[in-house]
């Protein structure tokens, strides 16, 4: 049975309790099972959920209006007093027969972390992951937001952590479902995690759905060696790809390979221009692959459709020490990194590429007292990464996460920051129970 264990308290008590007594009620025989609620039972609920008809309505409260009507002289007291609805008790026989349909509509609505806390109410429950209709229901659904994945690997058993930014709780997901390779993260999409890595002395890459706890292995690429890989999930077609950029291997250029889920099978594509030397700072932006190259300084492009690399004449910003390429929404690409060449100068700037005038535009900086906190040394070692004009800002030596709202131009650190050792991994994840790994 896979559990996730909670790292904080919840506030959701209340919803989780109501769910539960669903459940058993739907299975006679697993309610002798005594299930607890999200959080602890002493804490103090403090939901919305528990402050329904907590509102004081006493006849103390009295709005004094002051009127003059005609003929007379004297203060109109008003009190305004709301009607207390009292409790309604629901019977208990009426649980158990929920139409499934709507019984889907609510399971589809609960946070996706907390279906497996679920699953251990009744057997109904527990194959609901497998149900065709509950995942119809939960593809129509607004997605549960963005989230942070991390992951690493402790006396070499993989460890996943997921936080969840709506909920600003941390949650553990077992990763053991996995086989024992040395493998690393490559990055997620759609719902779905891609890994990469050696199987004794072969190069292998798998796709993952965390919660669904399934995954496959892809075939082998033409040129099976150790590449920079990005993955893109299309929701609607239901399918995804993994693009291999091109790379040199001793003395010879390695071409771009894609990999398409519906065909299973790698496809060859153009080899980019041997004048490059590719770096692994890359980004996926409305149907094109942003890669950062390092000699000369500069821009690729890569088009999915035509599968051809494309120079992008955009000058770096001078004394440009790190530079991250990260997608956001409607074609957006910016430009993360530090300028200057001596910590006390240093600064930490954001980018946007005018795709019409082909130049990177300067759209904010860092404060002062949130790079001194996440980077105490110049020498120390930050990553970056982003999803939907969101900017996240990791640094190893210090343990915190920062994250950077575009939209609202907001700093906010990000709560009790489970970056485990120096070898985490860190990526955005979209927790999606019907993301297909076919």
């Amino acid at each position: 049975m896979v559990e996730i264990a909670e790292s904080s308290e919840s506030g959701s008590g209340l919803l989780n309790s109501t769910l539960v007594k669903i459940g058993c009620l739907a299975e006679e025989d697993n309610c002798h099972r005594q299930v607890s609620s999200f959080g602890s039972s002493g804490s103090r609920n403090t939901s919305p959920l528990g402050r329904i008809c907590s509102r004081n309505t006493s006849p103390s409260r009295q709005k004094v209006v002051k009127t003059k009507p005609r003929g007379l002289d004297e203060e109109t007291v008003t009190t305004f007093v709301k009607a207390v609805q009292p409790d309604v008790q629901m019977e208990d026989n009426i649980w158990p027969m929920l139409p499934e349909d709507l019984l889907n509509e609510i399971l589809a609505r609960v946070p996706p972390f907390m279906i497996f806390r679920l699953r251990s109410v009744c057997k109904r429950w527990n194959s609901i992951l497998q149900d065709h209709s509950f995942l119809k229901f939960h593809s129509q659904v607004p997605s549960h937001g963005p989230c942070l994945l991390t992951f690493w690997k402790n006396s070499q058993t993989p460890q996943c952590s997921v936080f969840s930014l709506p909920l600003k709780q941390w949650f553990r997901i077992p990763f053991t479902f996995l086989p024992q390779w040395a493998f690393w993260l490559v990055g997620s999409s759609g719902g779905l995690v891609c890994f990469s890595g050696l199987d004794g002395l072969t190069f292998k890459t798998l796709v993952c759905n965390p919660l669904t706890q399934t995954w496959r292995t892809l075939p082998s690429m033409h040129y099976n060696q150790q590449r920079q890989l990005i993955m893109v999930v299309d929701r609607k077609d239901r399918s995804f790809k993994i693009i291999a950029t091109s790379d040199i291997y001793g003395d010879k250029s390695l071409p771009t390979e894609v990999y398409e889920s519906k065909i299973d099978k790698w496809s060859l594509h153009q080899t980019m221009p041997a004048v490059n030397l590719c770096s692994s700072k890359m980004a996926f932006c409305d149907s094109r692959l942003y890669l950062e190259t390092l000699s000369p300084l500069g821009l690729m492009m890569y088009r999915l459709d035509t599968g051809q690399w494309e120079h992008i004449p955009a000058k770096f910003p001078r004394s440009l020490l790190d530079g991250y390429l990260v997608a956001g929404t409607h074609k957006r690409l910016f430009l993360v990194g530090r300028i200057g060449l001596y910590s006390t100068l240093q600064n930490m700037r954001i980018w946007e590429l005018d795709h019409k005038k082909v130049v990177w535009v300067e759209i904010s900086r860092m404060p002062p007292r949130y790079f001194r906190a996440l980077l105490r040394l110049s020498a120390e070692r930050f990553e970056c990464f982003g999803q939907d004009n969101l900017i996240c800002f990791t640094s190893w030596n210090q343990g915190k996460g920062l994250l950077y709202d575009v939209d609202k131009k907001v700093w906010s650190w990000i709560a009790g920051c489970a970056l485990q050792s120096y070898n985490s991994q860190v990526c955005f994840y979209e927790p999606r129970f019907d993301a297909s790994i076919y």
